[in-house]
């Protein structure tokens, strides 16, 4: 059984491990092993993965048995929008999907930003699972980005939205 919590600088390690395994499974094929290392070694470094752990106007969470991390989400306070939460990271180790640690982790996320009207995330238009995921939990489209998130220059991803509940 995995449980939700808050996680802590001794996790980082277990879940960069987590998040490079994650990226291989879902995009090697759309965009080849070498390309994966790159965005890997680039964004999830563990002095980057330290950096969001700091944040203060953020939460990061991990799904804990009390032998491994199973799952791990991020989100922070957009910057740019008020009132909206962005989603930048929510990952489930390939051999424990749909087994409800995404689903978890993201209800707890849901209600770590008081503040927060609406939820927003960026997706690749080619990732069928995680659209169908955030579909599933009340997201829908609103526009498109021809360059994703930093240091994913050139690829598109889709914006997702949703209304939290109770605000």
């Amino acid at each position: 059984m995995y449980f939700v919590r808050t996680a802590g600088e001794r996790d980082l390690e277990k879940v960069r491990a987590l998040l490079v395994e994650s990226f291989h499974a879902t995009y090697d094929g759309l965009h080849g092993r070498a390309r994966v290392d790159e965005l890997t070694t680039q964004l999830l470094s563990l002095a980057a993965l330290k950096a969001r752990l700091v944040r203060k106007d953020a939460e990061f969470l991990v799904a804990d048995d009390g032998r491994t991390i199973g799952g791990m989400a991020y989100a922070a306070m957009s910057q740019e929008l008020t009132k909206t939460v962005t989603l930048h990271l929510l990952y489930v180790s390939p051999a424990l999907q749909r087994q409800g640690i995404g689903r978890d982790l993201f209800a707890e996320l849901e209600t770590c930003f008081p503040d927060a009207e609406f939820m927003r995330l960026e997706v690749e238009p080619q990732n069928a699972a995680a659209i169908a995921f955030y579909q599933a939990h009340g997201f829908t489209e609103v526009g498109r980005k021809e360059n994703g998130a930093p240091g994913q220059s050139g690829i598109p991803t889709l914006i997702f939205e949703k209304p939290l509940e109770g605000n």
